[in-house]
């Protein structure tokens, strides 16, 4: 249970990994759905009006005909000829009589040519529907649509039975339905052939991550066009795998350092410590003159100190590659360079000259651990000199930082390993001793120093051709230095 007050773990969202070839189909059948009931629905009303349209349009021409024909023939014959076609006539004239001719209404009887059914007297098709009043065009009341035109032998009702055309409608209806649901079908088959094929490089993709899964590190799947929405992807996984691969190798490559690291500490480790277990044995199994017991003596001590400087030097690295913690302070570099220079010949060794400065050095940097960086510097530059050798230190500025270079006249270095010699425990010479050649971790020290200050340390050939090698340490200008 959580503690009180303690923010709630947020659940991880999951992916959702639906089958995407269905979904692409479902949405897509969905879609034509949609277009195909719009085009449908706009089929039926447009069909409809147009129809509608014609009947009344049938019906205002009759009446125009009507009024053209009415002083030329009698009634009976204009009552014939405007009959048929779905158009049924009634003439009350102004005697009262009622003369009809055309096919019942609300039959659904089909349309009759003219002449077909001739006008009766009085015994028409039963009673008609209540035919509108003259002058207000074609009115519809339910399936009938009417239209009534004064003439001057009576009022004249042209009427249009509209049922017949409901029923062509529900037809075409009917056929647009089976049709859309033909059409949906065929779709729906269509869509499953194309969608996997269009998807058939996601079946690639997942088939190249199974076989770099299962050990082929070396499979991309390098598009031919990295624009496209899969080619982003294909484009993004490869580097994915590249950046995967790399970072495997430099974790191999790491672990294998650090085994060689923890054989070679092993095994600087076991000399010193070798050498004190030799000199404690014989210092008590049994008594000794007093020059041996003293020698012996200053031997465990010199060896103590030699593991304890290996350790330090392993914790320093440790450090380094944690993070060093630093204590920033405002310095100079040309009093650091000479406090490290008096320090050094206090030991022995060659001569070291004095600093030389071109003017003041201001950095913002931790003095003792820029002091180590230089003592390193120095210890590497006395040994490679050699005895009767020369070191100098020159402390300058240049436009990006402040520059300590240390030079010597000892062999130099050949430019191939002018990197190698920062890797941790390695030495050049492995036939010089361990004694005088070090264990390998001052260059790696001082350059893991520099660089937690935002500096480096490189080691080049000496500026003015002389034999030897020049050890360049340059940290930041302390700002407005």
């Amino acid at each position: 249970m959580s503690a009180p007050g303690a923010p709630l773990a947020r659940p991880r969202e999951r992916l959702r990994t639906g089958s995407l070839r269905r979904r692409v189909v479902v949405a897509v059948l969905l879609l034509l759905a949609v277009l195909l009931l719009v085009l449908s629905v706009t089929v039926d009303q447009v069909l409809r009006q147009r129809l509608e349209g014609q009947l009344e349009q049938r019906l205002l021409d009759r009446a125009a005909v009507a009024v053209a024909l009415e002083d030329q023939v009698d009634d009976e014959e204009l009552v014939d000829r405007l009959a048929g076609q779905g158009v049924s006539v009634r003439l009350v004239t102004e005697d009262g009589e009622v003369l009809t001719a055309g096919p019942p209404l609300g039959t659904g009887t089909s349309p009759v040519a003219p002449g077909a059914a001739r006008p009766s007297r009085d015994d028409g098709p039963g009673p008609e529907p209540p035919a509108p009043p003259a002058g207000e065009g074609v009115v519809q009341r339910g399936d009938v649509l009417s239209t009534t035109t004064e003439l001057d032998d009576g009022a004249l009702v042209l009427q249009a039975d509209a049922s017949e055309l409901r029923s062509t409608l529900a037809q075409v209806r009917a056929v647009i339905a089976v049709s859309c649901v033909v059409a949906l079908a065929v779709a729906a088959l269509a869509l499953l052939a194309v969608v996997g094929r269009v998807l058939a490089p996601l079946d690639r993709i997942t088939a190249t991550a199974r076989s770099i899964g299962a050990g082929d590190r070396g499979r991309r799947l390098r598009p031919d066009r990295p624009g496209t929405e899969l080619g982003r992807t294909a484009a993004a996984f490869d580097d994915m795998l590249d950046a995967v691969e790399g970072a495997e190798a430099r974790a191999r490559a790491s672990e294998h350092r650090m085994r060689d690291l923890l054989d070679e500490a092993a095994h600087e480790l076991r000399t010193p410590l070798a050498g004190v277990q030799a000199a404690a044995d014989l210092l008590v199994r049994a008594e000794r003159p007093r020059a041996e017991v003293e020698r012996l003596a200053v031997s465990v001590v010199r060896e103590s100190r030699r593991a304890s400087r290996l350790v330090e030097d392993l914790l320093t690295m440790a450090r380094i590659d944690r993070g060093l913690e630093l204590s920033p302070q405002d310095a100079d570099l040309v009093d650091l360079a000479r406090t490290a220079v008096e320090d050094r010949r206090l030991r022995p060794g060659p001569a070291v000259l004095d600093v030389g400065a071109s003017g003041p050095a201001p950095v913002r940097a931790d003095p003792d651990r820029v002091g180590q960086v230089l003592a390193n510097l120095l210890d590497n530059a006395v040994r490679a000199a050699g005895p009767g050798g020369r070191v100098d230190v020159l402390v300058g500025r240049e436009v990006d930082g402040a520059v300590v270079t240390v030079l010597d006249d000892g062999p130099g270095v050949a430019p191939q390993d002018r990197e190698r010699v920062f890797e941790r425990l390695v030495r050049l010479d492995e036939a010089r001793s361990r004694d005088a050649g070090g264990a390998g971790l001052g260059l790696p020290i001082a350059r893991g120093i520099a660089r937690a200050h935002g500096g480096d340390v490189v080691l080049r050939e000496r500026p003015d051709g002389a034999r030897g090698a020049a050890a360049v340490l340059r940290l930041p200008l302390r700002t407005g230095g």
